[in-house]
């Protein structure tokens, strides 16, 4: 039953949540509420995949709220100021992410310090950089293709069911679930989160593994940057702010264990609808923005409850 439950609970959880806020208002079933969901899950999925990695390999990033700012205020810095492609703006932006998440790798492994800490410091860092880059005013990046990978589909071209961000997302959350499951790599990160110094001893780099993890938490981060910018159509350099909490939920909701070794790319995925159903559920029914706050936090401290009973309730089987 802990097993099924364990599996399948993310699921419930979604179906419950919704059908609460569908009772309470029926607007969030409709086509328009359903479009906002999708392209904000995007998102905070794309971003829930590179931390699932984190998690899994027992870490903890709180520093990508602002790599998404900093990213999409890179982009649209690129493409208004310096007039660059779109494609090359946007791998720009990819690549400060990777940079940022790269910078925290290095100093959790070299200087040996707490995961905890450094992301603390890095979230005010490199928020500080974005405020810099933008003059911390919002950046206009203009009508590109750009804005059409998280826009609401017209009317010719609902077919496609999801914007073309969405389907990244997908096809980004498969790959990475086949590389967790079937390389090497990936069996390594989940043996650096079950145990670290028995990693160790099996001759994993654990060092390694944690600066792989930690960078390419930060490039989904910097995609997510990405998104943001092309929803807004600006980079936008006190956007994202408290977003790297609906992240960290996303995941521990979706199956993650904050003591590592256990995740679920696909389960992080169905977190990251749940805190959506969330905060559109409370905009919807008109709750003040505290009440939004106060349900959102309920909802994390729920979870990382029921991640300390799974636990517990295994360790007495």
């Amino acid at each position: 039953m802990w097993s099924r439950l364990n599996r399948f609970g993310p699921l419930l959880a979604l179906l419950l949540v919704y059908l609460f806020f569908a009772i309470t208002n029926s607007k969030i079933t409709s086509l328009t509420a359903m479009e906002m969901m999708v392209l904000h899950t995007v998102i905070v999925g794309v971003s829930a995949i590179g931390m699932t990695l984190v998690i899994i390999s027992a870490g903890i990033d709180l520093s990508v709220g602002s790599i998404i700012a900093l990213s999409s205020v890179v982009v649209a810095l690129l493409m208004d100021s310096y007039g660059l492609d779109p494609l090359i703006a946007a791998i720009c932006g990819i690549a400060a992410g990777l940079i940022c998440g790269l910078f925290n790798g290095l100093l959790i492994t070299r200087l040996k310090l707490v995961p905890f800490i450094v992301t603390l410091g890095t979230l005010l860092i490199v928020r500080g950089i974005a405020k810099g880059l933008a003059n911390s005013i919002p950046i206009n990046a203009g009508q590109t293709w750009l804005s059409e990978l998280l826009a609401v589909l017209p009317p010719d071209r609902r077919w496609q069911l999801l914007p073309p961000g969405g389907w990244l997302m997908i096809l980004l959350a498969m790959a990475v679930a086949g590389f967790l499951r079937y390389t090497k790599l990936g069996r390594h990160i989940l043996a650096v989160g079950s145990n670290e110094n028995t990693a160790r001893l099996c001759g994993v780099a654990v060092e390694r593994v944690k600066v792989f993890v930690y960078a390419a938490a930060g490039a989904f981060a910097g995609l997510s940057g990405l998104m943001l910018m092309s929803y807004q159509e600006q980079g936008d350099p006190t956007g994202a702010v408290g977003l790297e909490l609906e992240v960290i939920a996303a995941v521990v909701i979706g199956g993650g264990s904050l003591s590592g070794g256990e995740g679920s790319i696909l389960g992080s995925l169905v977190g990251a609808m749940i805190m959506t159903v969330i905060r559109t559920g409370c905009q919807l029914n008109g709750w003040p923005p505290w009440v939004t706050q106060i349900v959102t936090g309920s909802v994390i401290v729920v979870a990382v409850a029921v991640d300390r009973l799974r636990h517990r309730r295994f360790r007495l089987i």
